[in-house]
Formats: C-alpha cells, sequence, structure tokens
C-alpha cells in the first residue's frame, strides 16, 4: 500500500497579488461585522469592536492575520503601556475574537492565499488583563436625584420639543427605577411591557449584556420602585407623539423623530441619552455637573434598593449581573458590615471590662 503525500500545513507558499489581498481583508472584516449581528450583538458593540481592529491595524500597517505574539508584546506593553486598562482589555478582546473568526472561517482560505497559518498573538502570557481595582462610584443621595427629576419634569412642561425630552427623562429614571442599562433600554419594544406578568408587570429585557461578547442575556425585570407609573405616563401621554403603529409588531419603545426607509420609527443612539442626562444635571444638579452617567443612575438604584432591605440575590437578578460580587460593588455604599462588626466587637470589650469592675 503505497503512502499518501502529507504536505506541511505551514509549507510556504507564493503570496497572491496585493490588490486580492486587500479585497480578501475587506471581505472578511464585512463577514466579521455581520457574524457579529447574526450572534445579536447591538450595534453600538460591533462599532466598538470594529473601531479597535482599526486602530491596530494602523498601527500595525499589516492584515492582522500576520500579527504574531512579538508584535502584540510591543503593541500592548509599549505603544498601549500608559492607556486606560478598559481601552487595553477591550482592544485585546475585540482582536482575540477576530482572531477566532479568522480561524473558524477562513483558516484555509488564508494558507492557500499567503501560506500562513492563523494563530492568535495573544496567550496567556501577553493577554492583557483587566484592572484589579475598579473604579468606585459614589452615587448622588435620594434627595439629589429627586431635585433632578423634579427640576427635569418642571422643564418638560415649556421645552420646545416635548416628545423626545420626554422620552429621555423616561429612559433616566428607568436607570434610576430599576438599573437598566442604556442599551438595555433603548432597544426595548413596546411588546417587551408585560402588563400582565407579576404584581406590577415586567420588561422583557431581550438585549440584555453579556458577558465576555458571548451575546445578549435577555431577563425579566420587573417594573418595581415607581417604574410601572412613569412608564404607563410615558406610554399613554407621549408615545402617541411619535408617529408610530403601537399595534405593529417591533415598534420601538423609545423611538426616534427620524425615520428608517420603510417609514417606521429608528431608535435613538445610546449618546443621545448621556447627553441628554449629563445636560439635564447641568441644569438641575451642579454639583454633579460632568460626573452623572447613566451609570451612576444604576449605581444609584441598586444602593437604594439594598437599604430599603432588598437582598443581594434579588438586587443581582434585577440588574443582570453574573456574579454577586459585581453586585456587591454596586451597594457599598450602604453596606454596613465592617461598621456592624466594629459594634460588636465594641460590645464584647465593653462586657468583659463590665465583669472585671464588678
Amino acid at each position: 500500500m503505497a503512502l499518501a503525500v502529507v504536505r506541511d500545513l505551514r509549507e510556504h507558499r507564493v503570496p497572491t497579488s496585493e490588490e486580492e489581498l486587500a479585497d480578501f481583508e475587506t471581505d472578511v472584516l464585512a463577514g466579521f461585522v455581520l457574524a457579529r449581528a447574526s450572534a445579536g450583538l447591538v450595534d453600538s458593540t460591533i462599532r466598538n469592536d470594529t473601531n479597535h481592529l482599526e486602530l491596530i491595524r494602523d498601527w500595525f500597517g499589516r492584515p492582522l492575520w500576520e500579527m504574531q505574539p512579538a508584535d502584540a508584546d510591543v503593541y500592548f506593553g509599549t505603544v498601549l503601556r500608559d492607556a486606560n486598562p478598559s481601552t487595553r482589555t477591550g482592544r485585546a478582546a475585540a482582536l482575540a475574537v477576530y482572531f477566532q473568526f479568522l480561524e473558524l472561517r477562513h483558516k484555509i482560505d488564508l494558507h492557500n492565499m499567503t501560506g500562513r497559518v492563523v494563530e492568535c498573538p495573544l496567550d496567556e502570557i501577553n493577554r492583557p488583563r483587566a484592572s484589579v481595582d475598579p473604579q468606585l462610584r459614589i452615587p448622588p443621595t435620594a434627595d439629589e436625584v429627586e431635585q433632578l427629576f423634579a427640576g427635569w419634569r418642571e422643564e418638560l412642561v415649556t421645552c420646545r420639543k416635548f416628545a423626545p425630552a420626554a422620552r429621555n427623562y423616561a429612559v433616566a429614571r428607568l436607570a434610576a427605577d430599576l438599573g437598566l442599562r442604556i442599551n438595555e433600554a433603548r432597544m426595548l419594544d413596546l411588546d417587551d411591557v408585560r402588563w400582565e406578568l407579576g404584581r406590577f408587570g415586567k420588561l422583557n429585557v431581550r438585549h440584555g449584556k453579556g458577558s465576555r461578547r458571548k451575546g445578549p442575556k435577555p431577563r425579566l425585570v420587573p417594573l418595581i420602585n415607581g417604574a410601572d407609573r412613569s412608564l404607563r405616563w410615558f406610554i399613554e401621554d407621549v408615545l402617541g407623539l411619535f408617529d408610530i403603529d403601537p399595534n405593529s409588531h417591533g415598534a420601538p419603545l423609545f423611538p426616534s423623530e427620524r425615520k428608517n426607509i420603510d417609514g417606521t420609527c429608528m431608535r435613538a443612539t445610546a449618546d443621545v441619552y448621556r447627553r441628554s442626562l449629563a445636560e439635564a444635571a447641568d441644569r438641575h444638579l451642579p454639583a454633579w455637573s460632568g460626573k452623572l452617567t447613566p451609570h451612576v443612575l444604576r449605581h444609584f438604584c441598586a444602593s437604594e434598593l439594598y437599604l430599603g432591605g432588598m437582598n443581594l440575590f434579588a438586587i443581582q437578578e434585577l440588574c443582570g449581573h453574573a456574579w454577586t460580587a459585581t453586585t456587591a460593588r454596586y451597594i457599598h455604599v450602604h453596606a454596613t458590615h465592617v461598621e456592624d462588626a466594629w459594634v460588636t466587637g465594641q460590645r464584647r470589650v465593653a462586657d468583659r471590662w463590665k465583669g472585671l469592675a464588678q
């Protein structure tokens, strides 16, 4: 029996023309974007990943599939040495998932065209680690948040464009009352409001943030903390001003004034909500000017619910956290286990002295 000829995958092949490689690189990136959209990732996440890849490509000057571990060492160890830790880990994660895509979809094509075997330049030695010191966020007090929304409500009476202003107010209220992320709120459809579920109704949050870019993590969020009242007000008094058919499937709960090609309403971008909250803080809560973000309101929600007696695991489920440790960082402001332990210790000392005195 004759032996078959075995060829080494690393055997060098004559590369194709630069024009063909450039076209192939463009097609690969377009396929990557489509694949991530197919996985259900929101546009902002896909856009962040492609921006990261384009910045690495600009520095590298060649197709990313040519990147070696030594190149990654230089880039992350020198070029991004002093960058924000979240920037470094985000860029590394985008690069890693892109190479996973290359290995799964284009390994053979790349070898046939270039003679290269696709291999991610990041490994356990040089992969940037997330910051071990998470940012400490101390949210505003309940009185300060009420001051913000009270001023914002008064402003709605005289504002030039009531519908979008009321929409931005309603989304900020969901962040403060339920701890919803901005992208989770902006991707809600009118059909996702399920008044028949639970005691107050629930939101079907289909685009919950998933960990490690694994796609959406859906969850049901009960309309507690007064969220049912503010949402009914928005649906009954505001939503009809946006020229949408409330009976159409997929109608956005928080629509934009802009239209799609087919005449349906678009969704406002996350930046619209972040900017409107920042401007409202400038006007109605100047002590928090430049510091109040939707994520700070999310911390406020978790802290207030914990202060009101809700247990840690219920807050974890409400916020959509994978780990209880993450939730614990949100409620640190009102957690009193350290103070309680100190008081208990002082009582023990006092009891011992009392016994000696007798």
